[in-house]
């Protein structure tokens, strides 16, 4: 069982990412800042805040010795910062210098992973500061990248849904394996289990085989579990699924021992799994919005969980005995052990869509291609909400995978809006987002790249900048196009 300890609040937006050493607890958000926490009183550090990102904090993480504290952001740079006096001791860009989603140390410490906007994994050596290669293969932004437990390999998955293994040691920039439908709506996180498999530090190493267990997650709301290979020729192949989420699972993390798996998600749970029998253990429901981050502290006391609701949460475990049978208790002493009292309820919103209306949501998607077949099948609110995959490609002709994402996270998003859910970051479509602030347009124009921006968003970019800051080409003219369809979607579906 776990029992809620702290519960941090000095963010002032979404915290996307925490992450543990040995005496310190961090966090990023979309205010800009990483906060610093000390694990003995839960106080904040007198180095902390760290201010050196312009835009949205997307990931943290610290090296396995706890010395440096790496983080990425929308400004398109990675910082290392010394986690032990918040001084800066590199700043790291792409080449496209795009935006950087992700970010995350090798087990050994000699190697830094980031990924991001570009579609690019970077490999970078920590001691020099400088870009080792470049694993291009994905076709859309990167969303999470691991290390093997030896780190040898690499393991990448981008908002596609395609999951891609790589060779860290060795100057091979092509993929050793490629998986075009790892989850079907896009990943959102991978971790690799420290204990399983090869990794177990007892283990006798099999030189005929090397195998360890690696935990996926994403928008079609499941945990997936794998048996990841990497010798004599890499390869991964489901060990299991794990239903539990009622939506977008957005991070996953083992504990140190590899006994557990914890994971977050949209609908704003925690749920404790065991990964070696495949099975929930109990979860977690103190958040009041989407949860966009778990992780254990290395000594497995410890669980924290970030939210959308601004807050971090601590949680502290108990004995793996009293996993399946223990209720969890709140800080207002709450047993809670079931998924019912969280599981969405469908509301009249989508009711009262024409088809005109459906149609209309569908050009400020980007998608106006497909409006005739829509119109042709009569499709409106009441039928939208009931589309799935296979009638998007079998009856409408929908037949690219990242069209399809598009619309099912945006019925998704429609049904949050019926249930009272407040419009943050990853629980609305991007289309909705500015890309560089990502926070919710009022006032989306188009560039001369094709994408739409909240206007004072790009209006300061392009001061310092000339290029997209999602391409990195160049910007051919300084225009700003009105996108009013993408304006009236949401304001009639956030009363802005």
């Amino acid at each position: 069982m776990a029992t809620l300890l702290h519960t941090l609040k000095s963010h002032s937006s979404d915290v996307n990412c925490c992450s543990f050493s040995a005496t310190t607890l961090a966090s990023c958000s979309g205010d800009k800042s990483i906060r610093l926490w000390s694990l003995d009183t839960f106080q904040e550090l007198s180095i902390s805040p760290l201010l050196g990102h312009a835009y949205y904090v997307h990931w943290v993480r610290f090296s396995p010795f706890g010395t440096i504290l790496a983080s990425c952001s929308t400004d398109g740079k990675v910082i290392l910062w010394d986690a032990r006096t918040g001084e800066t001791l590199a700043v790291l860009q792409h080449p496209s210098r795009g935006i950087i989603r992700v970010c995350e140390f090798s087990p050994n410490s000699e190697m830094l992973l980031t990924g991001g906007a570009d579609s690019v994994v970077c490999l970078w050596n920590v001691q020099t500061k400088k870009m080792m290669r470049t694993f291009e293969g994905h076709d859309n932004v990167i969303t999470a990248c691991v290390f093997t437990p030896e780190s040898s390999f690499v393991v990448s998955a981008c908002a596609s849904g395609d999951l891609r293994i790589w060779d860290a040691l060795y100057g091979q920039v092509k993929p050793l394996y490629f998986d075009p439908e790892c989850h079907d709506l896009g990943v959102s996180g991978l971790a690799i289990s420290p204990t399983f498999g090869s990794a177990d530090p007892n283990a006798e190493i099999n030189n005929d085989r090397r195998a360890y267990l690696l935990a996926s997650c994403g928008g079609d709301n499941l945990v997936k579990l794998w048996d990841l290979i990497v010798f004599p020729a890499c390869k991964t192949k489901v060990r299991c699924s794990l239903p539990g989420h009622t939506a977008k699972v957005m991070s996953v993390s083992f504990s140190s021992d590899g006994s557990v798996l914890a994971s977050g998600a949209v609908d704003k749970i925690v749920i404790v799994w065991d990964p070696l029998e495949g099975k929930m253990l109990y979860t977690l429901e103190d958040h009041s919005r989407y949860v966009t981050t778990v992780t254990f502290s290395p000594d497995g006391r410890y669980l924290a969980s970030g939210s959308n609701d601004r807050t971090v949460k601590v949680w502290r475990l108990h004995t793996a005995g009293e996993f399946a049978t223990a209720p969890l208790l709140t800080e207002t002493g709450t047993a809670s052990t079931s998924l019912e009292a969280t599981a969405p309820q469908l509301q009249n919103l989508l009711l009262e869509w024409s088809v005109n209306d459906v149609c209309d949501w569908l050009k400020a998607l980007g998608l106006e291609d497909y409006q005739s077949s829509f119109r042709d099948n009569q499709i409106d609110g009441q039928e939208l909400q009931a589309l799935n995959t296979d009638t998007l490609v079998n009856d409408l002709g929908v037949k690219a995978l990242g069209h399809r994402q598009k619309i099912l996270r945006g019925i998704q998003t429609i049904r949050e809006k019926g249930n009272g859910a407040i419009p943050t970051d990853d629980g609305i479509p991007d289309e909705y987002l500015c890309p560089i602030t990502r926070e919710l347009m009022k006032d989306p124009v188009i560039a001369a790249d094709g994408y739409s921006y909240e206007r004072s968003s790009i209006e300061a970019w392009v001061r310092g900048n000339k290029s997209s800051p999602m391409t990195n080409s160049p910007l051919v003219h300084a225009n700003l196009t009105p996108n009013r369809s993408l304006k009236m979607i949401i304001q009639r579906l956030y009363n802005l």
